[in-house]
Protein backbone atom coordinates (compact mmCIF):
# COMPACT_ATOMS: atom_id res chain seq x y z
CA UNK A 1 0.00 0.00 0.00
CA UNK A 2 1.25 3.52 -0.84
CA UNK A 3 2.56 5.57 2.15
CA UNK A 4 4.19 8.80 2.64
CA UNK A 5 8.37 8.58 3.54
CA UNK A 6 9.63 11.90 3.02
CA UNK A 7 10.14 14.24 6.30
CA UNK A 8 7.09 14.41 8.30
CA UNK A 9 8.87 17.65 9.96
CA UNK A 10 8.19 19.12 6.15
CA UNK A 11 4.83 18.59 6.64
CA UNK A 12 4.39 21.05 9.74
CA UNK A 13 6.72 23.68 8.00
CA UNK A 14 4.22 23.30 5.35
CA UNK A 15 1.14 23.60 7.43
CA UNK A 16 3.38 26.74 9.52
CA UNK A 17 1.37 24.75 12.30
CA UNK A 18 2.45 22.06 14.79
CA UNK A 19 0.44 18.72 13.64
CA UNK A 20 2.32 16.45 16.37
CA UNK A 21 4.11 14.13 13.94
CA UNK A 22 6.60 13.29 15.77
CA UNK A 23 5.29 12.45 19.18
CA UNK A 24 7.95 14.14 21.73
CA UNK A 25 10.21 15.89 19.24
CA UNK A 26 7.52 18.23 18.63
CA UNK A 27 7.31 19.26 22.34
CA UNK A 28 11.18 19.80 22.47
CA UNK A 29 13.57 22.38 21.43
CA UNK A 30 14.74 20.07 18.32
CA UNK A 31 11.44 20.63 16.36
CA UNK A 32 12.45 22.62 13.38
CA UNK A 33 9.16 24.53 13.59
CA UNK A 34 10.89 26.51 16.26
CA UNK A 35 13.62 28.16 14.13
CA UNK A 36 12.28 27.90 10.92
CA UNK A 37 8.29 28.72 10.54
CA UNK A 38 7.84 28.92 7.25
CA UNK A 39 7.65 26.38 3.81
CA UNK A 40 10.25 24.20 3.31
CA UNK A 41 12.37 24.28 0.35
CA UNK A 42 14.65 27.30 -1.13
CA UNK A 43 11.61 29.81 -1.38
CA UNK A 44 9.94 29.08 1.49
CA UNK A 45 10.71 32.24 2.96
CA UNK A 46 10.12 34.01 -0.25
CA UNK A 47 6.21 32.16 -0.85
CA UNK A 48 3.45 34.48 -0.97
CA UNK A 49 1.74 33.69 2.17
CA UNK A 50 -2.16 35.15 0.71
CA UNK A 51 -3.88 32.46 -0.43
CA UNK A 52 -7.36 32.28 -2.65
CA UNK A 53 -10.67 30.86 -1.01
CA UNK A 54 -9.60 27.74 -2.81
CA UNK A 55 -6.08 28.09 -1.54
CA UNK A 56 -7.23 28.39 2.26
CA UNK A 57 -9.60 25.58 1.84
CA UNK A 58 -7.04 23.14 0.59
CA UNK A 59 -4.67 24.28 3.07
CA UNK A 60 -7.03 23.17 5.51
CA UNK A 61 -7.97 19.70 4.27
CA UNK A 62 -4.18 18.84 3.79
CA UNK A 63 -3.36 19.91 7.87
CA UNK A 64 -6.11 17.33 8.72
CA UNK A 65 -4.93 14.83 6.37
CA UNK A 66 -1.67 14.77 7.22
CA UNK A 67 -2.78 15.14 11.11
CA UNK A 68 -4.57 11.64 11.05
CA UNK A 69 -1.86 9.70 8.38
CA UNK A 70 -4.00 9.48 5.35
CA UNK A 71 -3.38 9.58 1.69
CA UNK A 72 -5.81 11.58 -0.57
CA UNK A 73 -7.86 8.56 -1.60
CA UNK A 74 -8.57 7.12 1.56
CA UNK A 75 -8.91 11.02 2.94
CA UNK A 76 -11.89 11.27 -0.19
CA UNK A 77 -13.30 7.84 1.10
CA UNK A 78 -14.17 9.29 4.52
CA UNK A 79 -15.59 12.12 3.60
CA UNK A 80 -17.94 10.11 1.19
CA UNK A 81 -18.81 7.97 3.85
CA UNK A 82 -19.36 11.24 6.55
CA UNK A 83 -21.46 13.13 3.66
CA UNK A 84 -23.44 9.95 3.72
CA UNK A 85 -24.04 10.27 7.10
CA UNK A 86 -26.84 11.95 9.01
CA UNK A 87 -26.13 15.05 10.88
CA UNK A 88 -23.54 17.87 10.13
CA UNK A 89 -20.80 16.04 7.53
CA UNK A 90 -17.64 17.91 9.27
CA UNK A 91 -18.27 16.91 12.22
CA UNK A 92 -18.94 13.35 11.07
CA UNK A 93 -15.75 13.09 9.10
CA UNK A 94 -13.66 14.34 12.54
CA UNK A 95 -15.76 11.45 14.45
CA UNK A 96 -15.20 8.47 12.06
CA UNK A 97 -10.95 9.97 11.92
CA UNK A 98 -11.07 9.79 16.01
CA UNK A 99 -12.38 5.71 15.65
CA UNK A 100 -9.74 4.24 14.21
CA UNK A 101 -7.68 2.41 15.66
CA UNK A 102 -4.61 3.71 14.95
CA UNK A 103 -5.78 7.34 16.08
CA UNK A 104 -7.02 5.33 19.40
CA UNK A 105 -4.00 3.64 20.48
CA UNK A 106 -2.44 6.68 19.97
CA UNK A 107 -4.50 8.99 22.37
CA UNK A 108 -4.81 6.27 25.05
CA UNK A 109 -1.11 7.11 24.85
CA UNK A 110 0.16 3.51 24.08
CA UNK A 111 2.66 5.41 21.23
CA UNK A 112 3.61 8.58 21.15
CA UNK A 113 2.16 9.54 17.92
CA UNK A 114 -0.26 8.23 15.05
CA UNK A 115 2.57 7.17 12.89
CA UNK A 116 4.49 4.66 15.74
CA UNK A 117 0.83 4.14 16.89
CA UNK A 118 0.17 2.27 13.25
CA UNK A 119 3.36 0.81 13.18
CA UNK A 120 2.47 -0.91 16.39
CA UNK A 121 -0.81 -2.63 15.30
CA UNK A 122 0.18 -3.39 12.16
CA UNK A 123 3.12 -5.94 13.43
CA UNK A 124 0.39 -7.20 15.74
CA UNK A 125 0.85 -5.66 19.06
CA UNK A 126 -3.02 -4.85 19.87
CA UNK A 127 -5.86 -6.77 20.12
CA UNK A 128 -9.66 -5.66 19.80
CA UNK A 129 -12.19 -7.43 22.27
CA UNK A 130 -9.55 -9.94 22.69
CA UNK A 131 -9.44 -10.59 18.61
CA UNK A 132 -5.85 -9.45 17.03
CA UNK A 133 -6.78 -6.95 14.72
CA UNK A 134 -3.62 -5.20 12.42
CA UNK A 135 -5.59 -2.96 10.59
CA UNK A 136 -4.75 0.68 11.12
CA UNK A 137 -8.57 1.83 9.96
CA UNK A 138 -10.26 -0.48 11.54
CA UNK A 139 -13.30 1.64 13.01
CA UNK A 140 -14.14 1.15 17.03
CA UNK A 141 -17.43 1.23 18.11
CA UNK A 142 -18.79 2.07 21.06
CA UNK A 143 -17.34 -0.25 24.19
CA UNK A 144 -14.71 -1.86 22.26
CA UNK A 145 -11.86 -2.42 24.39
CA UNK A 146 -8.35 -2.25 23.14
CA UNK A 147 -5.95 -4.04 24.49
CA UNK A 148 -2.02 -4.72 24.48
CA UNK A 149 -1.32 -8.62 23.43
CA UNK A 150 0.23 -10.91 25.66
CA UNK A 151 3.25 -11.37 24.15
CA UNK A 152 3.82 -7.45 23.37
CA UNK A 153 3.32 -6.17 26.95
CA UNK A 154 7.53 -5.89 27.61
CA UNK A 155 8.02 -3.69 24.55
CA UNK A 156 9.42 -0.66 25.56
CA UNK A 157 8.40 1.44 22.99
CA UNK A 158 4.57 0.95 24.66
CA UNK A 159 5.95 1.59 28.17
CA UNK A 160 7.75 4.61 27.47
CA UNK A 161 5.09 6.37 25.90
CA UNK A 162 3.07 5.50 28.67
CA UNK A 163 5.26 7.37 31.40
CA UNK A 164 5.32 10.28 29.32
CA UNK A 165 1.43 10.20 28.66
CA UNK A 166 -0.65 12.40 31.53
CA UNK A 167 -3.16 10.46 33.00
CA UNK A 168 -6.58 10.26 30.40
CA UNK A 169 -7.92 13.37 29.55
CA UNK A 170 -10.21 11.92 26.74
CA UNK A 171 -14.01 11.77 28.12
CA UNK A 172 -14.69 9.34 25.57
CA UNK A 173 -11.79 6.54 26.56
CA UNK A 174 -11.27 4.71 29.65
CA UNK A 175 -7.51 3.95 30.24
CA UNK A 176 -6.25 0.86 32.70
CA UNK A 177 -2.15 1.57 32.45
CA UNK A 178 -1.89 -1.60 34.81
CA UNK A 179 -3.33 -3.83 32.68
CA UNK A 180 -1.94 -2.34 29.09
CA UNK A 181 -6.00 -1.68 28.36
CA UNK A 182 -8.52 0.87 27.44
CA UNK A 183 -11.85 0.85 26.34
CA UNK A 184 -13.34 3.41 23.79
CA UNK A 185 -16.65 4.29 25.78
CA UNK A 186 -18.36 6.15 23.04
CA UNK A 187 -18.92 8.29 19.73
CA UNK A 188 -16.83 11.54 20.64
CA UNK A 189 -18.94 15.17 20.03
CA UNK A 190 -16.99 17.37 17.86
CA UNK A 191 -16.51 19.80 20.76
CA UNK A 192 -14.89 17.33 22.58
CA UNK A 193 -11.86 16.25 19.51
CA UNK A 194 -9.25 18.48 20.40
CA UNK A 195 -8.39 19.21 16.64
CA UNK A 196 -7.55 23.06 15.43
CA UNK A 197 -9.12 22.37 12.46
CA UNK A 198 -12.34 24.25 10.36
CA UNK A 199 -13.59 20.83 8.80
CA UNK A 200 -16.58 23.45 7.40
CA UNK A 201 -13.77 24.66 5.14
CA UNK A 202 -12.79 20.96 3.85
CA UNK A 203 -16.86 20.51 3.01
CA UNK A 204 -17.04 23.60 0.81
CA UNK A 205 -13.36 21.90 -0.76
CA UNK A 206 -15.09 18.53 -1.70
CA UNK A 207 -18.59 20.45 -2.32
CA UNK A 208 -17.39 22.33 -5.69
Amino acid sequence: MARYTGSSCKLCRREKTKLFLKGTKCLSEKCPLEKRNYAPGQHGLSRRTKFSEYGVQLREKQKVKRIYGLLETQFRNYFEKANRQKGVTGANLVKLLERRLDNVVFRLGFAPSRKSARQLVLHGHFTVNSQVVDIPSFLLGAGDVVAVREKSKKLDAIHNSLRRTKDNVYVWLSVDKASLSGTFMNVPEREDIPLNANEQLIVELYSK
